[in-house]
């Protein structure tokens, strides 16, 4: 029986609901905020997640089909990395990092990356996020070089659709068209390639012909500005965020071989594709058969229970900075106030423990191949362009029937696919004509069901009102 005091119980939380979106809509710019729609009380607010789910702050719950922002490995709510935290921040909150100044987690978790790593990779430099640390990455590729008698090896390899970060040296560094708007970029020395992306099921030519012409072109870009002006290629193994976009087979390594023969440092950014999501900590090396001189990690590190970022640096490297330090300014003058944050160095640490112990990169390798299969069954549908990925990363790509790309038709179909799978307690991430999927390493098959048929049900209805012409 539903009593008085009930009904007013409702109301108030309905009211605190509403009060919580209102005060968002007043206060809050969110990163990639649609400013049209700027104050408007529209915020979706997670309050409680358990697993690969989430509850929103009127108790939806809702399948997690996006890992958070590619971060979750070890799912939500787990009672040992909040206890980790907890631990750390009664024991020892925080303290500096400069200079000659540590802690104990810090130490741990370089120790632990050092091993993980591929190569010679066992120096870490610890940042708060991706974005600073490519931004390290670049810097010190720019003082190795220096350090060397050689400050004109100061220009940048990337690629369109790469994504990189958001401060300014990152964000100039990404290819993204639709993230370019009304900031300044970076463009004196920052040179942006052909992206990458190749998908067999669509194109027109062959992986052979597709690689040919991306090494030409990269070749030929080394020679335009020269070798001896250029300090390194920054390179996601596949393209997140711009697409989920798999190069041809054979391009990671030989685009590595070609920095190799030119004297380019090679800087892999495994923010997304590290730490399981292709069933593996790393995928340079053991995927791709590249070992790079620094690898970028962030994200899945602490399985997003905390920020935190770090370079993995080739002995190579440091080794050579070390030596050729100037005596009057020997200072590594770059870091972060948070830099190895002994609360996130923590979370990252346990977070390790339990992946290995529980093999979440094995399961991966399982799961994976089952996630790509059953979503390449949705190209049955006429509005799905496409569907790609590789293990626990990948978009479907919606349009129209009638221009391909992320035309506002092709974009508006892709809104109303979220909407719909968000109505029916799915969250995918929608990009452009893209809808994106990352979901936690833990995700099991029956999830992965789920997911898929949820999306064939927010497909047909999707499709249904493209036909009837309600998309406007």
């Amino acid at each position: 029986m539903v009593t008085k005091n009930d009904t007013l119980n409702e109301a108030q939380e309905q009211k605190d609901h509403e009060d919580l979106l209102a005060a968002d809509a007043r206060h809050v710019l969110h990163p990639w905020a649609d400013l049209g729609s700027l104050g408007e009380e529209n915020a979706l607010v997670v309050q409680h997640g358990k697993g690969v789910r989430v509850r929103d702050s009127q108790g939806k719950a809702y399948l997690d089909a996006i890992g958070g922002m590619w971060c979750m490995t070890v799912g939500y709510g787990c009672d040992e990395l909040v206890d980790a935290i907890a631990d750390q921040a009664r024991q020892m909150a925080y303290y500096t990092p400069f200079g000659d100044v540590s802690s104990e987690p810090a130490v741990k978790l370089a120790e632990m990356l050092a091993e993980l790593s591929p190569g010679d990779l066992n120096r870490v430099h610890f940042t708060t996020c991706g974005s600073t640390a490519i931004d390290s990455a670049v810097r010190i590729a720019h003082y190795y070089f220096a350090c060397q008698g050689k400050p004109e090896k100061r220009n940048i390899l990337t690629r369109r659709n790469a994504y990189h970060g958001s401060t300014y040296l990152a964000a100039s560094l990404c290819g993204k068209a639709a993230d370019r708007t009304l900031f300044q970029y970076e463009s004196d020395f920052i040179h942006h390639l052909s992206s990458p992306g190749y998908d067999a099921e669509i194109a027109e030519i062959s992986a052979e012909e597709r690689l040919d012409q991306l090494l030409q072109e990269f070749e030929e870009t080394i020679e335009e500005i020269g070798a001896e002006n250029i300090a390194c290629f920054v390179a996601e193994p596949i393209l997140a965020s711009g697409g989920v976009l798999t190069p041809p087979p054979g391009y990671q390594k030989a685009t590595w071989e070609i920095c190799r023969k030119n004297d380019i440092l090679y800087v892999s950014d495994e923010v997304v594709t590290g730490f399981g999501r292709l069933g593996h900590f790393f995928a340079s090396e053991v995927r791709f058969g590249i070992l790079p001189d620094m690898i970028i990690t962030a994200k899945g590190i602490t399985s997003g229970y905390q920020p935190l970022g770090a370079v993995l640096i080739s002995d190579r490297i440091t080794d050579a900075i070390g030596a050729a330090a100037p005596e009057n300014k020997p200072v590594f003058s770059n870091g972060y106030t948070y830099s190895g944050h002994p609360v996130a160095c923590a979370a990252a640490v346990k977070n390790i423990e339990i992946m290995q112990r529980d093999d979440i990169c094995g399961h991966v390798r399982e799961v994976g191949p089952y996630f790509m299969e059953r979503l390449k069954e949705l190209r049955s549908f006429p509005i799905v362009y496409a569907v790609r990925g590789d293990h626990l990363m990948a978009c479907v790509e919606c349009w129209t029937g009638e221009e391909k790309g992320p035309n506002a038709a092709n974009m508006a179909l892709a809104q109303r696919v979220d909407a719909y799978c968000q109505e029916a307690g799915l969250i995918v991430r929608p990009y452009e004509n893209l809808c994106i999927l990352s979901p936690p390493l833990i995700v099991e098959k029956s999830d992965i069901d789920q997911i898929v048929t949820i999306l064939e049900g927010a497909l047909d209805r999707a499709q249904r009102d493209l036909k009837a012409g309600k998309l406007d």
